[in-house]
C-alpha cells in the first residue's frame, strides 16, 4: 500500500503545504520479530502521521536509528514529548510555506 502526497495541514506544526505520510512504525522494521509480535501488518502499514517536509526531515534527521524511531516514538504524543523534535516543530511553525 503506497501513500500517496496530499495537501494538508501538517500534523505537527499545522501549516498548509504538501504532505507526506510518516509510517511511525518505519517500514524498514516490518519484517522484525519484536514489531511483528507486537504489531499487526495493518497496524504497522497505517500507523502513521501526514507530515510537511521540514518535519518529515526533522524527525530522521533528530532520532536518524529508525529501530529506536519506531519502538519509542510510534505514537504523536511521544513524538511530541522528545524535546528535539517539540525544538523543531516550534520553528517549523514558523516557517514560510513552500
Amino acid at each position: 500500500m503506497r501513500m500517496r502526497n496530499k495537501t494538508a495541514s501538517c500534523e505537527l506544526c499545522g501549516r498548509e503545504v504538501k504532505t507526506h505520510f510518516h509510517h511511525l512504525i518505519c517500514r524498514t522494521v516490518h519484517r522484525n520479530k519484536y514489531f511483528k509480535k507486537r504489531f499487526s501488518k495493518e497496524e504497522m502499514k497505517t500507523r502513521g502521521l501526514w507530515l510537511c517536509r521540514l518535519c518529515h526531515k526533522g524527525i530522521h534527521k533528530i532520532i536518524p536509528d529508525e529501530k529506536e524511531l519506531s519502538r519509542s516514538f510510534n505514537t504523536k504524543e511521544l513524538l511530541m514529548a522528545h524535546e528535539g523534535i517539540l525544538q523543531h516543530v516550534h520553528w517549523a511553525r514558523k516557517q514560510r510555506t513552500e
